[in-house]
């Protein structure tokens, strides 16, 4: 089963966390898009009240998911919004069901995270994340750490605390499964088989997906547009819920939006 939310009426629009997240995270998205339009965000499986899943994380399972919920929805197109992991996911999503998909809007995301590192360096990348968890630390304690790696300098404390909320609420074997799945996904190969209007954004702080890496990506896709958000780091529908609103609103305003239909 895959939880999700739905606000308002209209063409839809759909949400996707990343990697430390759950639908939650969308909430100052969701009220606001609701508008005018039918907001949607889930918890991809093995994350919030979603189900857990055999076997190892498959990207393609998350594009599934993904086609599955907007049939469950009955809806046929829909603008699809991702962060980060869920950015690697509508990457994923935008070839394999590229009939699905009104617009596009990626934020903080990369198509090739582990091929960027050497394999010691991909080892020593999952052995920082993997053995606190083996000794026994909680996604609580590991929290505080966590969240400052990925905001920006001017992150506010609710911000912060939003943040570590949703990491303690991690499941390890799911977390650890994703975080070995994004090592090793590429789709660097068909980001220009994408043709459906896209937004890149990215965040001026960002040291994990770097506003220098955005630029790769635009590169490769012919449609994409490219936005940095300033003062703010990798998370940045919370740090910055008002700015990428304005963002994400204008672009669909501009790019597929026909008013018509779900």
């Amino acid at each position: 089963m895959i939880a999700y939310e739905v606000q308002g009426d209209g063409p839809a629009v759909v949400f996707l966390h990343g990697i430390g997240g759950h639908r939650g995270n969308w909430a100052d998205q969701l009220g606001c898009f609701s508008r005018h339009y039918r907001a949607v965000a889930w918890d991809a499986r093995g994350y919030g009240d979603s189900d857990d899943y055999d076997g190892p994380c498959r990207f393609e399972d998350f594009s599934d998911d993904l086609a599955g919920l907007l049939d469950h929805l009955d809806v046929e197109r829909a603008h699809l919004v991702g962060l980060s992991m869920g950015g690697r996911i509508l990457m994923d999503f935008a070839v394999r069901h590229a009939g699905r998909v009104r617009s596009l809007v990626v934020a903080g995301s990369f198509p090739s995270f582990g091929s960027a590192l050497t394999p010691e360096q991909q080892q020593e990348y999952m052995r920082l994340r993997r053995e606190p968890l083996q000794r026994g630390l909680s996604f609580a304690q590991l929290a505080p750490q966590l969240v400052a790696s990925l905001v920006g300098p001017q992150a506010s404390a609710r911000v912060r605390e939003r943040m570590a909320a949703s990491i303690a609420k991690l499941r390890p074997d799911a977390y650890l499964k994703t975080l070995e799945a994004t090592l090793h996904f590429d789709r660097t190969a068909t980001l220009g088989e994408i043709e459906a209007p896209t937004l890149l954004m990215y965040g001026q702080f960002d040291s994990l997906v770097t506003p220098e890496a955005g630029r790769q990506v635009q590169q490769a896709m012919r449609h994409a547009e490219y936005r940095v958000v300033e003062g703010v780091g990798h998370l940045i529908n919370l740090e910055a819920p008002d700015v990428f609103n304005a963002l994400v609103l204008d672009f669909l305003a501009r790019h597929g939006d026909d008013r018509q239909g779900a």
